[in-house]
């Protein structure tokens, strides 16, 4: 699904991204992010008692020139709460059972039977 289109209850043509200014290496630029990512960040920046500014200015350092600032970012994130990731965490947050997961998203097997290949 495209950035325009509708999600389910939303209005058609509209984004569910945030565009947020970020100052990298010094230089101010336009961030477009899912919130759940904007927060994730925000609270990588609180546990490393840094900015987000300067969390993006070492995202943009370490990236590969061919990957956009954007997805640098949301790649950083996940590698960053999957590093932090342990076996008990996952018990602890119920992960493991698929079928426990598709509770959670207020789903059902049978929901997903006609996907199923």
């Amino acid at each position: 699904m495209g950035d325009g289109e509708n999600r389910g209850g939303g209005h058609p043509n509209r984004s569910t991204l945030v565009s947020r200014n970020v100052t990298v290496l010094g230089r101010r630029t336009s961030v477009r992010l899912e919130p759940e990512m904007w927060r994730a960040l925000r609270e990588i920046a609180v546990r490393e008692r840094c900015r987000i500014h300067d969390l993006c200015s070492v995202i943009q350092m370490r990236k590969n020139p061919d990957t956009s600032l954007t997805a640098a970012i949301r790649v950083f994130v996940m590698l960053y709460f999957r590093a932090a990731a342990t076996d008990e965490g996952h018990g602890r947050a119920g992960h493991g059972s698929f079928d426990r997961m598709i509770g959670r998203g207020r789903m059902t097997q049978e929901m997903l039977t006609p996907y199923a290949g």
